[in-house]
């Protein structure tokens, strides 16, 4: 009974593991990085037109 015990306590023990919200934020930064990277020019470009377009430029 008490290697069950020990299995569970180490399977509980998660010191060593990375929390799942520290994942999620690196990989939302990589999204963003990497469509900022494609869309990076356009989006630029599409906001100098509407700029343009509103001040009368």
């Amino acid at each position: 009974m008490k290697k069950w015990k020990r299995i569970a306590n180490a399977a509980a023990d998660d010191r060593g593991d990375v929390p799942g919200w520290v994942l999620i934020t690196l990989m939302t930064a990589g999204l963003v990085a990497g469509l900022w990277a494609i869309a990076g020019p356009t989006l630029n470009d599409l906001f100098t037109s509407a700029i343009a377009g509103v001040t009368g430029g």
